[in-house]
């Protein structure tokens, strides 16, 4: 509760006289900020350079896919693709929930706004989440013959991934208090617990498809360079975060600091990241010839006939 300015009067009495002095009030204190958990402390936030680390790159991305939006629409409507259609409207959504995430960090360390914070932090996690394991699980198909059949069926299936995800965060952060989304607790052994087993199911997995690469069965993977280059990029940030977490969890501040590196990274680089391989060949190629990209060997293995239908 917020404390109250106070005024304190002091009685002097002496052999011949009495009188009285009267204080000024006392400044207001800062209230302490109650944590999900019930344990009452002062939030810290991160600071001005840890929010411009996150905000610049992200708003210059958005800029960058609001110059180029009435370009990308008209190749969109022409070229009829619900695939890229779909990705293109994902990526929106994420740019936007992960724009208002990294401009409204001042939501952690403000009292009355735990549950908005983490129900942000929690879709912007999640909407980030699904594009990422959505796309990977699309490209990874054996055949893209079925188009838009197989566009559902990746959606569904990464979808269920997803809802088990959030229901599992969902548990934690407002089930049992735990502050996943909160740096109030740096030493919340649950909190890193949980960041632990997830950073380690992300490495596994980008671990294993580079592990496919160099094996007998690298043709089953798409055969794009780049392809490579960003799971090289999301395996070592995993396998970064993962050691970060796992030393955040004995208390040790390095791996906070660590950690933290990773965070601005993913939500700042990330989106970027995704767009320049993926998408972008899609959207600078004039006539949809698509050379040397993802979308000539879809189009030979006809991943484009269910949306010319």
């Amino acid at each position: 509760m917020m404390a109250k300015n106070l005024e304190a009067t002091i009685n002097v009495t002496t052999a011949s006289e009495s009188f009285s002095v009267s204080l000024p009030p006392i400044a207001e204190l800062p209230f302490p900020v109650k944590s999900i958990g019930g344990n009452e402390s002062v939030r810290q936030c991160h600071g001005v350079l840890y929010d411009a680390a996150l905000v610049v790159p992200t708003v210059l991305f958005v800029l960058y896919l609001v110059v180029h939006a009435k370009k990308n629409l008209t190749k969109l409507c022409n070229g009829r693709s619900y695939i890229m259609i779909s990705y293109y409207a994902l990526l929106w959504l994420a740019c936007v929930l992960n724009l208002a995430w990294c401009s409204l960090q001042g939501w952690q360390c403000s009292a009355g706004k735990e549950v908005a914070w983490n129900l942000l932090s929690l879709f912007t996690v999640a909407a980030m989440l699904y594009l990422e394991i959505s796309l990977m699980a699309f490209l990874l198909q054996e055949s893209y013959a079925g188009g838009l059949e197989t566009l559902a069926r990746t959606f569904i299936i990464s979808g269920i991934i997803v809802g088990v995800d959030m229901l599992l965060k969902v548990i934690y952060v407002f089930g049992f208090g735990f502050p996943l989304f909160i740096d109030v607790d740096s030493t919340h052994r649950m909190k890193w617990g949980f960041w632990i087993i997830h950073e380690l199911l992300l490495t596994a997995v980008y671990g294993f498809i580079l592990f496919v690469h160099f094996s007998k069965w690298r043709e089953k993977l798409p055969s794009r360079p780049a392809f490579y280059h960003y799971v090289v990029v999301m395996f070592v940030v995993s396998a970064v975060a993962f050691f970060g977490c796992a030393l955040a969890g004995t208390g040790a501040a390095f791996g906070i600091w660590l950690y933290n590196l990773t965070v601005i990274c993913y939500h700042s680089l990330y989106l970027p990241l995704l767009y320049a391989t993926f998408l972008a060949d899609f959207f600078q190629e004039e006539n949809f010839l698509l050379d040397n990209a993802y979308y000539s060997e879809m189009k030979d293995a006809g991943f484009f006939d269910a949306d010319w239908e």
